[in-house]
């Protein structure tokens, strides 16, 4: 028989739950079935990515107390798990101070600022992207906007004049640091709401400037539906949602699809892609995934981004009424949105939660999925309120 340390198979959580019983002794473990064993991995899996969600709310800036409630777990299981979650990045810290190297900065300091991206010193930051396309897309769309005058990173390329390096892999570039942080250190409500309508109305009008001047990638809402995403829920046999569900607000995109205004969008708008200094806009960030969609995905997919993390910003669901309709209202105020835009923004709201309840079936990810199912459900029971506040 092997005896092993319990802190290095057993998630921190589990071994808490166990000290509270016995400690400092060898436990035997019997040997149960496969459908058990199989249950426990799952457990495990789902631990982790829960532990990535926390190490990633972390990094965005919620502090430990709150991470702590919005999991239910004590603060002290907070700190350990950040500490297990940190040392997986250590390997990746080490090779980026070696590539640091191509660009001069070796000598700057290293801070992991997002999973993906760490800041070198005070004036700089790098990130990371496992496939070419979407950085290749963001260094496309920032030197652009950034020779228009719009507040974004300017790329620093290396010592021999390439704009990002590849090591096994793995792709690295290297931008100058937007003064800024995210939102959490502002106060949240009404005026933040109205702003972030305006600064994404204008980021939309530099977009229709820029589209005819680079070759952009050409998606559909609709595509998605009709495609990968009924797909999904087809080899998932319907598991999360209905086909019944699926086919009413499928049907409804179908009939109004066609009158709603195109454009490049950003497609990732939340709080983390734009930063504010001492309480004023500073910059926008990160353009992996623009594209050319309906216009009002970008607005839709933003007031559903602080539903989903209503606990990081500290409201409840009736105060997102009201920051939803000024959104909409700061947008509005910039560009006229058109009445079929207004009327169809909940059932874009709602393919918006299918096509991540799909991504994270994918992904196996059942809290996750479990989620983005409640955040439709409840648009869908609000629907005519929330179609009401926009008119």
């Amino acid at each position: 028989m092997k005896y092993v340390n319990a802190n290095d198979i057993l998630p921190v959580s589990l071994v808490e739950e166990i000290q509270k019983h016995v400690q400092g002794v060898f436990l035997y473990i019997p040997k149960k079935d496969k459908q058990i064993r199989r249950a426990v991995t799952e457990y495990r899996v789902e631990l982790e990515k829960r532990n990535n969600r926390i190490y990633k709310m972390h990094l965005e800036g919620m502090p430990n107390r709150q991470l702590a409630d919005n999991f239910s777990l004590a603060q002290s299981s907070i700190r350990r798990i950040l500490i297990e979650q940190r040392k997986r990045f250590d390997k990746m810290s080490d090779k980026i101070k070696a590539l640091l190297l191509k660009w001069n900065l070796q000598n700057e300091s290293l801070t992991q600022i997002y999973s993906t991206v760490w800041q070198i010193g005070e004036d700089y930051v790098l990130k990371v992207y496992n496939e070419p396309e979407s950085l290749k897309r963001n260094i496309t769309i920032n030197r652009h906007l950034e020779s228009m005058g719009i507040p974004v990173g300017k790329l620093i390329c290396t010592c021999e004049g390439e704009q990002y390096i590849e090591d096994n892999g793995q792709f690295f570039f290297v931008s100058t640091r937007l003064q800024g942080s995210n939102i959490l250190s502002l106060k949240f409500g009404d005026k933040i709401a109205l702003a972030m309508g305006e600064i994404i109305a204008k980021l939309h009008i530099a977009f229709d400037s820029l589209e005819a001047k680079i070759e952009v990638w050409d998606n559909s809402l609709i595509n998605e539906i009709n495609g990968w995403i009924k797909e999904s829920f087809e080899a998932s046999g319907w598991q999360n949602v209905s086909r019944k569900d699926y086919e009413a607000v499928a049907d409804k995109l179908r009939n109004n699809y066609d009158k709603l205004q195109k454009g490049l969008i950003h497609r990732d708008v939340h709080f983390g892609n734009f930063l504010f200094d001492k309480g004023d806009f500073s910059g926008y960030i990160d353009f992996d995934l623009s594209q050319k969609n309906i216009r009002i995905f970008d607005l839709c997919y933003f007031s559903l981004s602080v539903l989903s993390e209503k606990d990081k910003f500290e409201i409840n669901k009736e105060r997102w009424f009201d920051f939803t309709k000024n959104v909409f209202a700061g947008y509005n105020k910039i560009i006229s949105l058109t009445n079929e835009e207004k009327e169809s923004a909940v059932t874009v709201m709602q393919c918006i939660e299918l096509l991540f309840l799909a991504y994270f079936e994918s992904q196996e990810d059942t809290a996750q999925a479990q989620s983005s199912y409640d955040v439709f459900k409840f648009i869908s029971e609000h629907e005519r309120r929330i179609t009401r506040l926009l008119r």
